[in-house]
């Protein structure tokens, strides 16, 4: 799983090329604007939040080739905030209809919040690359189980942070909201039918082996387990805490970013981005 408690976003020698060329191709002195652009959070971010920047990072097919995910997901991100402020309502999508909600101002807010903006990008990237793992654990005495699972698996992770010492809980308990906000953030729409039949509603039968998620259990359980991340020691001690307790608080409005940049940015590119 991701690493935890990485502070700030962190630009690649690549980021910061691509960052300068397309901004500033007439510059002699680039490494001079690079330094600037890794010292200085505010020109850092003028930079990313340059309209020659975000027209590069969505005509560009290749772009990953190019730039990390971090910087994509920034740029969009950064562009949604800024749209978002203009705009008057956000829009809740339900099985049967669409209703607009006049809290642009909070989701702006939330979104702006450099910590929790961090966080964001940096969950977004992790989902570009699902890793599988093979665990064993004691069951008793003499009785060992191995246990294979991705980290897209809510239901082994579940299974697996009940199995392990309090410690080392917190990694499970942050992927698990994580996938929860991921899934109703970018890809609404297969929560929703995974679960329900488009046209008639009806609940689709159960697979074995495969329990059902309702959409509404996915915040749920995005929620329960954002809590038990920011009630563990380790977050406290990784200054997690108050991201935490922000994304517990306001679950419904921090995916709503997901949902603008997934329906506006991404469109069909999310499946080919996250794998």
């Amino acid at each position: 799983m991701p690493p935890l408690g990485a502070k700030g976003l962190r630009l690649s020698s690549r980021d910061l090329d691509f960052l300068v060329e397309t901004t500033s191709p007439e510059v002699r002195d680039k490494p001079k604007v690079k330094e600037i652009i890794k010292k200085d959070q505010d020109f850092r971010n003028t930079f990313i939040q340059d309209a020659k920047v975000f027209r590069r990072v969505m005509d560009d097919d290749e772009i990953l080739l190019k730039i990390s995910p971090s910087l994509f997901f920034e740029v969009l991100l950064r562009k949604a905030a800024s749209v978002l402020e203009e705009a008057s309502y956000t829009v809740e999508k339900t099985s049967t209809m669409k209703i607009p909600v006049f809290d642009t101002k909070d989701v702006v807010e939330l979104l702006t919040t450099e910590s929790l903006l961090d966080y964001l990008v940096d969950m977004l990237s992790s989902f570009t690359k699902i890793d599988s793992y093979a665990i064993s654990f004691r069951v008793k005495e003499g009785i060992w189980r191995k246990v294979r699972f991705s980290d897209l698996d809510i239901h082994s992770l579940v299974t697996l942070s009940e199995a392990v010492n309090d410690e080392h809980r917190l990694g499970f308990y942050k992927r698990i909201a994580d996938i929860c906000l991921f899934v109703l953030g970018i890809f609404p729409d297969y929560a929703e039918r995974d679960y329900r039949y488009p046209f008639s509603k009806d609940l689709r039968p159960q697979i074995t082996c495969k329990a059902r998620i309702s959409p509404e259990d996915y915040e749920k359980e995005g929620r329960k387990f954002y809590k038990l991340a920011a009630e563990h020691q380790s977050a406290k001690e990784l200054d997690l805490s108050e991201v935490f307790w922000a994304l517990h608080d306001n679950f419904q409005k921090a995916k709503k970013p997901l949902n603008f940049i997934a329906e506006h940015y991404l469109q069909y590119k999310g499946y080919n981005l996250f794998r």
